[in-house]
């Protein structure tokens, strides 16, 4: 049996390039955002203190910017940690307990962090 050139069997999930493609867009989301509060720290003439990051983050644009990276930080994380449960944890039981953890943990880390942004 050949394993290898256009014969060769596919398994899996198939979805390799769409997350790739997802970790790469929230990466750029995340470098972009770091560049724009860098900039607003930076090229500031008020002195670094609480005056400073509320102003900063009492813009609505800057709060849906901060929210898209929360949720892209959130999906990158998602994706980066569950190919590490399915590529080194092999017994299905405990890898769907871990699957379960990680998205109850990140859904939970994403809510705070809306709800410090917006004061829910």
């Amino acid at each position: 049996m050949t394993t290898y050139g256009t014969k060769r069997t596919v398994v899996g999930a198939h979805y390799g390039l769409r997350d790739w493609m997802a970790q790469r867009a929230t990466a750029v989301l995340m470098a972009l955002f770091t560049i724009v509060l860098l900039a607003q720290v930076l090229f500031t003439s008020q002195p670094l203190g609480y005056d400073l990051w509320a102003g900063i983050f009492s813009r609505q644009w800057m709060k849906f910017l901060t929210f898209a990276l929360v949720i892209s930080l959130a999906y990158h994380a998602w994706v980066g940690v569950r190919d590490i449960w399915m590529d080194y944890v092999k017994p299905v039981g405990l890898r769907l307990a871990l699957h379960v953890f990680t998205l109850v943990w990140l859904v939970g880390c994403a809510g705070w962090a809306i709800q410090v942004l917006w004061r829910l």
